[in-house]
This record gives structure tokens, sequence and C-alpha cells, in this order.
């Protein structure tokens, strides 16, 4: 086992992995960029070292940085968290080489299915439904042009190495396909760090659903039901929650099985995330791959009572996962709400100095954040300042109880979106389950057609 991890990330997961490893009796080294000095994650943590100003580029994804950090304080293992580094392939890969544990899976498999074009291809050979797409890497807008007439408007660009929908562009016809490439190459650069794009057909009202799965160093995949992710703004996810309305006992059986075959195809390891989108006949299709732990990753340990995150320790420590897929009962129902700093009308980011905190508590209720009162939310950073998540008995209990969790948050000095939340689990359509990934149109006024 792991006598020292370093967390190579921030807020409520640095302060999650930090929990899961004092749980487990492992020491632990938070990172810290100048603008986070007085967070949480640093003050729990047995160690912690600065590693730059507050941009990210300059500290957070500063990978001499971190390694550094590792080094001078000996740790064992690295644990990237989600976002930043957490689904670099050369990060994973630098940590091999200085003989540091990167909790998560392979740098080969991580570079495989973070080129969204390679990954469809390698689903597909390992018998995943794909939807109709270009074959690879489009080169040009011509070439674009050719694919989308052949495919069918309408159409989504996508960032070849993007995720979070940026680099993404939904286009209906030839002259916004012209007028959109180049725009959508721009971002990817920017956002990734390479223009590569590549188009699938692009269905109008779909489900977001994914499968969360494990897999050891000893061969053993299984996977933990499905979540449903379909209330997203601009391809953000706002809340989620397991099980699906629409994935029966039999559907989830079946696509459990594909999903666990295709990640033993690919020899994956440690946790990872199969995203599909699922249409109004119920065809599914695989769209990509997260190599990491989830932010959502709470309502599938409600519903199954598993530690994913202590989970992502034991594997990486060589331990074999002591669960089988027949053996893995769902429990109830839960439900997450991502709780931002934003203005609840225009969206608008809002940081500042919390003047008032209290967060709900309770049977069922659990609050993953790093925020208390008089803390700062600063500029630089993800506006995401805690996840409320509940479990019930039954999707209409997790409603109830998810209402009485957010009227019970307070929060003061800086605007949240906890009236957007409330807004949708009163909306009818909701609680009858008629959902999908256009569901917040309604609040936002006309689609966009830009996908941020």
């Amino acid at each position: 086992m792991f006598k020292k991890i370093l967390v190579a990330n921030r807020g409520e997961i640095a302060l999650r992995v930090i929990c899961a490893c004092k749980e487990l009796g492992i020491q632990t080294v938070a990172v810290y960029s100048e603008a986070d000095r007085n967070s949480l994650h640093v003050r729990f943590a047995d160690e912690a070292v600065c590693i730059g100003p507050a941009r990210s580029s300059e500290s957070y994804l500063n990978i001499p940085s971190i390694i550094s950090a590792a080094e001078i304080t000996n740790v064992d293992a690295i644990h990237p968290g989600y976002g930043y580094l957490s689904e670099s392939a050369y990060f994973a890969e630098v940590c091999q080489s200085c003989h540091l544990t990167f909790i998560g899976p392979t740098p080969a498999v991580i570079r495989l299915m973070g080129d969204k074009a390679k990954a469809r291809a390698a689903m597909r050979d390992a018998g995943l439904p794909i939807l109709s797409g270009s074959e690879g890497i489009i080169e040009d807008q011509t070439q674009a042009e050719v694919v989308a007439l052949k495919i069918g408007f309408p159409v989504i660009l996508k960032a070849a190495a993007g995720g979070g929908g940026r680099g993404m562009r939904v286009v209906r016809s030839v002259e916004e396909l012209r007028s959109s490439f180049g725009t959508a190459q721009r971002e990817a650069t920017h956002a990734f760090g390479i223009e590569d794009l590549y188009i699938e057909k692009y269905i109008e009202r779909p489900r977001h659903i994914e499968f969360q799965v494990l897999a050891d160093s000893h061969g053993r995949v299984i996977h933990l039901g499905e979540r449903e992710c379909s209330i997203q703004r601009r391809h953000q996810k706002i809340l989620e929650e397991s099980p699906s309305t629409i994935i029966d006992a039999g559907l989830r059986s079946e696509m459990g099985r594909r999903v666990v075959k295709a990640m033993e195809t690919i020899g994956y390891l440690n946790a990872g995330t199969m995203e599909f989108l699922v249409d109004e006949n119920k065809n599914i299709y695989f769209m990509e791959m997260n190599t990491r732990i989830q932010v959502e990753h709470p309502v599938t340990e409600f519903v199954t009572g598993l530690d994913l995150v202590r989970k992502q320790i034991l594997i990486a420590a060589g331990e074999r996962i002591d669960t089988v897929c027949s053996e893995m009962k769902l429990r109830g129902h839960a439900i997450e709400c991502r709780i931002n700093a934003e203005d609840p009308e225009t969206f608008q980011p809002c940081s500042g100095k919390i003047t008032a905190w209290h967060p709900p508590s309770g049977t069922g209720v659990r609050v993953d954040t790093a925020m208390y009162a008089e803390s700062e939310v600063t500029p630089y950073y993800d506006s995401l300042i805690a996840k409320v998540i509940v479990h019930a008995r039954c999707r209409e209990e997790s409603i109830r109880r998810m209402n009485r969790a957010l009227d019970m948050f307070i929060v003061e000095g800086i605007k949240t979106n906890i009236p957007l939340h409330q807004r949708i689990l009163h909306d009818p359509d909701f609680i009858a389950g008629n959902i999908d990934t256009r569901f917040l149109e309604r609040y936002t006024g006309k689609a966009s057609r830009k996908v941020a």
C-alpha cells in the first residue's frame, strides 16, 4: 500500500481524495497556487507545497512544478482528480519515468481514448454502436463538406482532443459548415493545443447516459450501472442522477455487458466512464470516454454503497476488485446538483467573498465542497463551489429531499445557481422524467448553435 500520495488538483475533488487517503491511513501532500493558499485542501493535507501563481498554466498544469513537489516530499503516487492533468497521457508517462504511480489508466489507453476519432474507431471495433461520422480526422473544409453531405445534416464538429463542449459546433447546412469550420479549429487549438476535428451525425434531442466502470490490474472489469446526465447547459452538465428513468434492468445488463467487453478489449485500468447518446427510440450510441473519476461520481457511490476514490487508490496499489457485476445491486435513487458561483439568470461567473455559508445536512444528504464562510471565490478557476447529493428509496423521494436540501443551503456574498436547480426540480417534465440535453433551452431562450 502507498505511504504518501500527492493530490495534483484543487477544490472539492482534492479534499475528496484527501478524505479517502485519511481513511486508508495514507499521508497526503497538497499542491496549491498562490490564490489557493488558504484553501481547505491545503489545511487538511499532511503537507502542502506551493507550485506557482494563480494561473492554472503556471500551477495546476505545471508538470515540472508538480513532479518537483512529489520528489521533495517523497510520495509514492499521484492522484490527478478530474480536469487539469487527469487525462494527460504525457503526465502519466512523466509519473512513470519518475517511478511514481499514476492513479489512473495507463498512458497508452489515456492517449487512445483521448483522441475522440481514434476512440470511436476502437469502440466500434470492440462492438459498441457509434453514430455515423468521419472515419478519422477531417483534413480541411472541403473534406468536411463531403463527409457532412454523405452523413446528412445536421452534423456536429468536434475537437479530436476535446471534451466539455469546447471546440464543438452544430451545423445544419453547408453554409453554416463553411462559417463554423475555422472557428471550431481555433477553439480546439486554444483549448487543447491541437486543431484536429472530426464529424458526427447530430441527434436533435438525445439523452446523455454514462456507465461507470472499474478495472483492476488482474484482468477484472466491472460496471456500476448508469448515470443520467441530460440536464446540461451548452454541453456542460448541471444535474445528474442514477439510475436513469429510461434504462430498465434488461437494457442496463446488456449495455453493461458490452461496456465491460469493450474495456477488456483495450486493457483498461482503474476508474473510467463510458458516455453514450440515446435517441428517442432508445438507440444507444457511444460518444466518448473519460479516463478518470467524474465530477458526478457521488451519485454512483450512493446507489452502490462503494467509495470510488478509495477503489481507485486500492486498484492502483495492485489490489483486486472484490465485487462482480452479478452481485451489484443498485439501491434507491440519487441526484446531484452542481452548485456554481454564477448568476442563475445570465450564467455569468460570480467571484467574491462568501460572507455566510450553511450547507444542508440530514438523512441521505451529502455536500462535497471546499468552501467555508469567509472563503474567497476567485475568478481564476471553474465556478463549481459545491455538489449537493441526495439519496432516497425512489426518485420521487429523492427529488423532495433535494428540494429540502437546497431550501436549507445558505450562501451569502456571492450569487449561485441554486434558484435554477429549484426551478428544474419543480418542473413537471423533469418530475415526469421527460428530459433531454436541450431541456434547459426553455430557461435560456433560443438555442445557441455554438456549443461551448
